[in-house]
């Protein structure tokens, strides 16, 4: 009912910035928060960054001060912007969306997730 499309990954050096995007499409309602998970190797999936529908963001402590967490509710979009990144960043990024989709006379309330994008870092 719902598709969660990632873009923005890729190579890039120690130090350096890259912008992820993600759009939701389907038979959407509302999204309520919209977030960014990541997942190293070996490790499992921690939470990065949220924003809110009324634009609240919470980021995990490794994060703070370096990324940014914005949405666009008019494209269903939610966008990480990520700066002075580390070796330690590299992850498979992936975004969700708390949702209210619906489904003929209904409106069900679901978790979406994105196929997930890779960030590397290099030193």
């Amino acid at each position: 009912q719902v598709q969660l499309v990632e873009s923005g990954g890729g190579l890039v050096q120690a130090g350096g910035s890259l912008r992820l995007s993600c759009a939701a499409s389907g038979r959407i309602f509302s999204i309520h928060a919209m977030g960014w998970y990541r997942q190293g190797p070996g490790n499992q999936r921690d939470l990065v960054a949220t924003v809110a529908s009324g634009g609240d963001t919470n980021y995990a402590a490794s994060v703070k001060g370096r990324f940014t967490i914005s949405r666009d509710n008019a494209k269903n979009t939610v966008y990480l912007q990520m700066n002075s990144l580390k070796p330690e960043d590299t992850a498979v990024y992936y975004c969700n969306a708390d949702t209210t989709y619906i489904r003929g006379s209904y409106y069900p309330r679901d978790e979406y997730w994105g196929q997930g994008t890779q960030v590397t870092v290099s030193s």
